[in-house]
């Protein structure tokens, strides 16, 4: 049987905004429950809340905010009372993301459209009173500052099929890495780290695998602190970059080959058929990687099978994903 993702010695801590998890903090007093990310990712992940506003010491019901000046610098302004909580809020940060780094979270869930939270489009309003849609919250701004290379999504984006893929794969591969930090590697513990992640960097960047294969070649010597922060660094950061289903079809058709002295002239065609569809978006990923995995039950191949590609989180997430 094809081998799962080992189980979680530890959790994955995603942070997010509170109010996606049906507390009451925003500033009508309601939320905005959010039943994906409660009911469904809420089952892999440890969520750690969040609320920029309550926690910097405001109250609810209480009067919105809005970003107002230079979209690339602007103050977070009370509406009515004209209060500036700019430095509040950059204080929370700084102290709230010291304590996060404690934790070690492997992603993020913001709110869209908030001030503190919005990742992207948010409202800022110049002296003509005039909003453009091109800021981004002052707390999520720090966050992303400070971690760039941290999977980070909005709650709207995840209704996105392939946006919520690739968030979901690359918070795995955040916590895959930790796990292999966190166990003391040796070098020929970072060699087959690397020849496990090469079809899933191949999938996103195929220079950043190659990037990674030299630098990989050349640890003989040992894992000291700056190689391995150069390696999480590139290897999160090729992973940031969004497959397509062209590459992804170039992928599945490579580990195709594995099973080319094994596989039928009908078997070949229907799994050929089967990638070709995925490469035009007539059925997901799941359906070519269901035939290879099939495939590789019956034919053992040990490489193949070792490859986080062809299970990148656990195979029940990835159902309900495609439910």
């Amino acid at each position: 049987m094809m081998d799962q993702p080992e189980a979680p010695v530890s959790p994955i801590r995603v942070g997010v905004s509170a109010c996606l998890l049906g507390q009451r903090v925003r500033y009508d007093g309601g939320h905005k429950a959010d039943s994906f990310i409660i009911d469904t990712l809420g089952r892999y992940f440890c969520w750690v809340p969040v609320c920029p506003e309550m926690e910097i010491g405001l109250g609810t019901p209480r009067e919105t905010l809005r970003l107002v000046g230079d979209v690339t610098a602007p103050s977070l302004v009370a509406t009515v009372s004209g209060h500036d909580l700019t430095a509040p809020m950059q204080r929370f940060a700084t102290q709230r993301l010291s304590q996060l780094a404690e934790l070690g979270l492997h992603g993020y869930v913001l709110k869209k459209n908030s001030p503190s939270c919005g990742m992207r489009g948010i409202r800022v309003y110049g002296s003509s009173g005039r909003p453009r849609r091109s800021g981004r919250g002052l707390f999520a701004q720090a966050l992303m500052a400070r971690w760039p290379l941290l999977p980070v999504e909005e709650e709207g984006r995840l209704q996105d099929p392939g946006l919520r893929e690739h968030f979901i794969e690359r918070v795995y591969a955040c916590h895959r890495w930790r796990r292999f930090l966190a166990s003391n590697p040796a070098p020929r513990d970072m060699v087959q780290f690397h020849t496990r992640s090469k079809l899933s960097l191949m999938a996103h960047s195929r220079s950043h695998y190659q990037t990674l294969g030299r630098m990989v070649a050349r640890c003989g010597e040992g894992l000291g602190e700056e190689f391995l922060d150069a390696y999480g660094d590139l290897f999160m950061a090729g992973l940031k970059v969004r497959a397509t289903r062209r590459k992804h079809a170039n992928v599945l058709s490579h580990v195709q080959g594995y099973l080319k002295q094994h596989l039928g002239k009908p078997e070949k065609a229907a799994l050929t058929a089967c990638i070709d569809d995925y490469r035009q978006g007539f059925v997901p990923l799941t359906a070519p990687l269901d035939l290879l995995r099939d495939h590789f039950r019956r034919h053992p191949c040990p490489y193949a099978e070792a490859q986080t590609y062809l299970n990148p989180y656990p195979d029940d997430l990835m159902r309900l994903l495609h439910a």
